[in-house]
């Protein structure tokens, strides 16, 4: 996948959760471990997001596509943003999946897809 499909799925996961009531608060933020596509603060809670994007589902969804080691890698990342940040308040992980061609692709939001 390319670096400009890529960009154009995160651009629409995060048009998507500012609809949903998010504010956006970091992009492509990237530590030791792995990088978090998007932070965003929903209903109180920070979520750090990881948005996944397949034309075609034949070889498996987007969800699927995250492995044991990546959603380990997540969870890392995510505890250094809270403890760099010192954030004491609630958050959790979640995907955005995004199917079929970029420009009318099918959003689904998954919260608290990877969890300890």
């Amino acid at each position: 996948m390319s670096v400009e499909i890529g960009r154009s799925g995160e651009d629409r996961a995060a048009d998507f959760l500012v609809r949903q009531g998010g504010e956006i608060l970091e992009r492509n933020w990237r530590n030791r471990w792995c990088e978090i596509d998007i932070i965003a603060r929903i209903d109180g809670s920070v979520r750090f997001v990881e948005v996944k994007y397949r034309k075609q589902v034949g070889y498996g969804t987007p969800l699927e596509y995250i492995t044991a080691t990546k959603a380990d890698r997540l969870r890392r990342a995510s505890l250094a943003w809270v403890q760099a940040h010192r954030y004491g308040g609630p958050y959790q992980i979640d995907v955005v999946s995004i199917v079929g061609d970029i420009g009318k692709a099918g959003v689904e939001w998954i919260e608290s897809a990877i969890t300890d």
